[in-house]
């Protein structure tokens, strides 16, 4: 059984087996969190996400979709790459929200990770409300069929916090 846990902190400063990046589709960095990661990280992170543009994805990596590099400084082992959608009030995407937390997941179970790290994907500049994007992270990872032994929400502020406690009580 996954146990489920929450941090008010920084994503980067976790020691985990593997951080969940929210990336953008290019996987050469950004702002937010993916722009957090490739900086603490180092240049390791960006030259892997180099090596993956240049032969699986040259288009980018798909909205939903997961993929890991190594973690460079990071105090984890791997970084696991995931592209949240953009919120949109006429158009419902929530399961291509849901699929970053499960593909993530799978993507651990494949690296053997007992502990993964996540950042509240899409609701940064993709602007997800953080009410409803803990409600599908929170049920997503508990639908999950996963061997990952915990998985932590890292939350950035307590806002955030908040709405996260929220959905696992």
């Amino acid at each position: 059984m996954t146990r489920l846990t929450l941090v008010r902190g920084d994503i980067t400063e976790q020691s985990v087996d593997a951080v969940v990046n929210a990336a953008n589709s290019s996987l050469l960095g950004g702002g937010g969190v993916d722009g957090a990661i490739h900086r603490r990280g180092g240049p390791d992170i960006l030259a892997a996400c180099r090596d993956l543009r240049a032969s699986h994805y040259g288009g980018g990596l798909p909205t939903g979709a997961a993929v890991a590099t190594t973690a460079g400084r990071l105090p984890a082992r791997w970084v696991i790459h995931t592209v949240g959608p953009v919120w949109s009030a006429h158009e419902d995407r929530s399961a291509l929200l849901a699929s970053c937390y499960v593909r993530s997941l799978a993507v651990a179970d494949e690296l053997g990770a007992a502990t993964v790290a996540f950042p509240a994907i899409s609701t940064g500049v993709y602007r997800w409300p953080m009410e409803d994007a803990a409600r599908i992270a929170v049920e997503a990872v508990r639908g999950a069929e996963t061997a990952v032994g915990e998985v932590r929400f890292v939350l950035f502020d307590d806002a955030a916090y908040r709405a996260f406690a929220a959905r696992l009580n």
